[in-house]
């Protein structure tokens, strides 16, 4: 005869209770059910059973209930990022509602939303003018009135100030307390007569003796000026290949060295140099307007290269060659003729205000400057990426500009970070500012985004002469009121700008998933005389500047590259970038860092404001016999990607072949092209193609569909406002294609539209 035996479920061996837990249900022939899945059913489940005779238990389920997450509520909309005019805010909700457990899945969507908005822009007050004067009162004085209503004060914006009223003596003081006329005797009113008509002749006499006095001044200063005036050649023949003299003055007698009308010029002269103040000859209308920017630091000892064609040798104790900003060469540069003077497109030099370019910024190896003319030309920063592409006819027929493009690294020219925005390029100025120009010029400035991703807000800022940062546009949200057009390239930008001035390209992620491209460079010291050696990794934006700026730093410092600088993705996810540092010979090295490695903070690292980051691994030999060193240094974002360096060092021994060759190829790029051998497509090629696309056509074979075959199609309603959209589309290709300067791309698209007339005309006139 058996025994009955009883059946109990255990959670986590404490026996279930449907009576206790009504969410368990134990059926007839004793499974168990769990009538709804919640969190705290959660648990291990066993079925025992037992008599008086044996126990006996299952094996033990797990069950999980995994939690999906579900969003929060949209939290309120931020005010307006911007507090005059156009701007964006934003609203956040996050995924814990509930958070997602035990592998529950994510929240599908964005954790938030961006709308544009726009903040109405306050106003300050301003008085109308004055009212007429009212009619005398009894108390000898009249009165008038204004209001604060021209306009009124809104939106926040500031009251008058000043008075409502205004009142004075309306009888010239003759008016007494008992509020009656004086009555003056005749003979003292004709002696105050007498006097306000001596008054009156002395200021006539003192206006005449001024007048005559500035006359004089104006003759004899015209006269001193005759004898500065040079001689102009036209710089425009040498499109043919040649050089014409135009327009010589005829020799005077008290100066042997002008032109004779019999001779012939030299044009091979060399060029005078003159230090000082230079004088313009020509009429106001030449002059070029300046601007005292606040921005621009002192230069001391200017020294201002005049080109004329007299037989004069340089100033003694100045060299050719010598450059507004220190070192660098103005001149032009011609195949096979490094030597030659820049006579083409600097044949005339003109008063450019002394005293806006004894401001011009200086910063060895970080700055152009050169002169242009109608005819257009380049300047380039060497072994930065920064250049400024200045256009055939961007510049008045006649007039020339001394122009200058310079890396700013002071600190007060640095952006300062607001909220999640990060500077993606360095801060670049190109001026003079306020100079009229007939045609966009072209900033190309690399940046260190990862283009790939679509989660980036791109905007382009300039600083205000009160050195505040502005909006200039946000890619996207162009209107026909924008100034400029950015061309974003895989590691450049190209901004079309009608006004010179300081910009920065900045970035700003959306969804937290941008991702900024680094660069990872690591350095060693030249030479190691005692038991410590160090390893410097720096953590740079992945941009020429930013290198060039570290090799030179560490050439001070008696550093060198180990090897070529490796890339890094670098995520906008908040975590830091971890260095670690393994694989050290323990026997012959040992590592003085404590820790197991070291971070730099992920906000130093994404706003972009602080240059040359690093860790420094400092390493000890037991013996000076020790000169080989073998270890391996691991660089990456917390949960994210990663560079690995496996580095053989041998001490006294290293090969500077990659800061030598960085620093040799960084200046071999002149840094100011001048007229046509600046650009890559010949000007009669270019009239060409302008003339064949620039009028509409019904089918849109016209420049619309150049644009789109150049990829430069994503706000056309610029280059329709330009009087030749097509001239201003090649000269944005000139900026793109200016290191390989291919024309088979430009030829390409012209053969995709149709147009094989301009491929003959590239094939006959390619050459000249």
């Amino acid at each position: 005869m058996g025994f009955p035996a009883k059946v109990e479920w255990l959670r986590n061996e404490d026996v279930i209770d449907p009576s206790q837990d009504t969410n368990f249900l134990i059926t007839i022939d004793h499974n168990l059910i769990i009538k709804q899945a919640r969190l705290l059913d959660t648990a291990n489940y066993t079925c025992m059973a037992k008599n008086i005779v044996a126990k006996r238990r299952s094996t033990t389920a797990a069950v999980i209930v995994y939690v999906n997450g579900g969003w929060s509520t949209w939290s309120e909309w931020s005010p307006c990022n911007n507090r005059c005019g156009r701007g964006w805010q934003k609203r956040t909700r996050t995924c814990t509602n509930p958070a997602p457990l035990n592998g529950g899945s994510f929240c599908d969507g964005q954790p938030f939303q961006k709308i544009t908005c726009t903040t109405l822009c306050p106003v300050d007050g301003a008085w109308t003018e004055w009212s007429k004067w009212s009619a005398c009162s009894t108390e000898c004085t009249h009165w008038r009135s204004r209001e604060c209503a021209a306009p009124a004060p809104r939106n926040g914006g500031k009251d008058c100030s000043g008075g409502l009223l205004d009142s004075k003596n309306c009888t010239d003081g003759l008016c007494l307390q008992n509020k009656r006329v004086l009555s003056e005797p005749k003979s003292h009113l004709l002696e105050a007569t007498g006097d306000v008509a001596l008054y009156a002749g002395l200021v006539v006499a003192i206006f005449v003796f001024i007048v005559i006095l500035m006359a004089v001044g104006v003759v004899v200063y015209r006269r001193r000026c005759r004898d500065f005036d040079t001689d102009i050649t036209d710089s425009s023949a040498a499109l043919t290949g040649g050089f014409h003299p135009v327009n010589f003055k005829t020799s005077r007698h008290d100066n042997s060295q002008l032109l004779h009308p019999s001779m012939q010029p030299d044009l091979t002269a060399s060029a005078g140099l003159y230090r000082g103040p230079m004088y313009a000859l020509q009429d106001s209308s030449d002059k070029i307007p300046m601007t005292n920017s606040p921005l621009l630091d002192p230069l001391p000892n200017l020294k201002i290269k005049v080109y004329n064609s007299s037989t004069a040798s340089s100033s003694p104790g100045l060299h050719d060659g010598t450059d507004l900003l220190g070192g660098v060469p103005t001149t032009g540069t011609y195949p096979g003729d490094t030597a030659r003077e820049g006579h083409f497109g600097n044949g005339r030099s003109k008063a450019l205000g002394s005293q806006h370019l004894l401001g011009l910024p200086r910063e060895h190896g970080y700055s152009a400057s050169g002169t242009f003319g109608y005819l257009g030309g380049r300047l380039t920063v060497p072994g930065t990426g920064v250049s400024l592409l200045v256009p055939h006819g961007a510049i008045p027929q006649g007039k020339f500009y001394e122009m200058y493009l310079v890396l700013n690294k002071a600190e007060s020219a640095l952006l300062p970070s607001e909220g999640t925005q990060t500077v993606l390029s360095p801060a670049v100025t190109c001026g003079p500012t306020g100079l009229l120009l007939c045609r966009p010029v072209v900033l190309t400035i690399p940046h260190c985004a990862d283009v790939s991703s679509s989660d980036w807000i791109y905007q382009l800022k300039t600083q205000s002469h009160q050195g505040n940062w502005e909006e200039v546009v946000t890619l996207d949200e162009e209107t026909l009121n924008t100034p400029c057009y950015c061309q974003l390239e895989a590691k450049s930008c190209h901004i079309l700008l009608d006004q010179l001035g300081t910009y920065v390209f900045v970035g700003e992620s959306y969804s937290r998933s941008a991702i900024k491209r680094l660069q990872l460079a690591i350095f060693a010291p030249t030479v190691c005389t005692s038991l410590e050696y160090s390893l410097k990794v720096y953590c740079l934006e992945d941009t020429p500047d930013a290198l060039k700026e570290v090799l030179e730093l560490e050439r001070t410092l008696g550093g060198y590259l180990l090897e070529e600088p490796k890339p890094l993705p670098f995520k906008d996810s908040y975590h830091n970038l971890r260095l670690s540092i393994h694989d050290i010979p323990h026997a012959l090295w040992r590592s003085k860092l404590l820790a197991k490695y070291q971070e730099i903070p992920f906000y130093h690292i994404w706003s972009g404001s602080q240059r040359a980051l690093h860790c420094t691994f400092t390493l000890e030999r037991y013996s000076q016999a020790s000169t080989e060193l073998t270890c391996k240094i691991c660089v990456r974002q917390v949960e994210g990607e990663g560079q690995i360096f496996q580095l053989h060092i041998t001490l006294g021994e290293h090969s500077s072949s990659f800061d030598t060759l960085r620093s040799h190829h960084s200046g071999a790029t002149p840094t100011t092209q001048v007229g046509p051998y600046a650009f890559k497509i010949p000007l009669s090629i270019r009239q060409k193609i302008c003339n064949s696309l620039d009028a509409p056509s019904s089918r849109g074979n016209d420049w619309r569909l150049l644009a789109q075959k150049l990829s430069m199609d994503r706000y056309l309603n610029y280059f329709a406002t330009k009087a030749s959209p097509t001239g201003v589309l090649l000269d944005l290709w000139e900026a793109e294609h200016q290191d390989d300067g291919d024309l088979n791309t430009l030829a390409s698209a012209l053969e995709e539209m149709g147009k094989s007339e301009m491929l003959v005309v590239m094939a006959t006139e390619g050459d000249c």
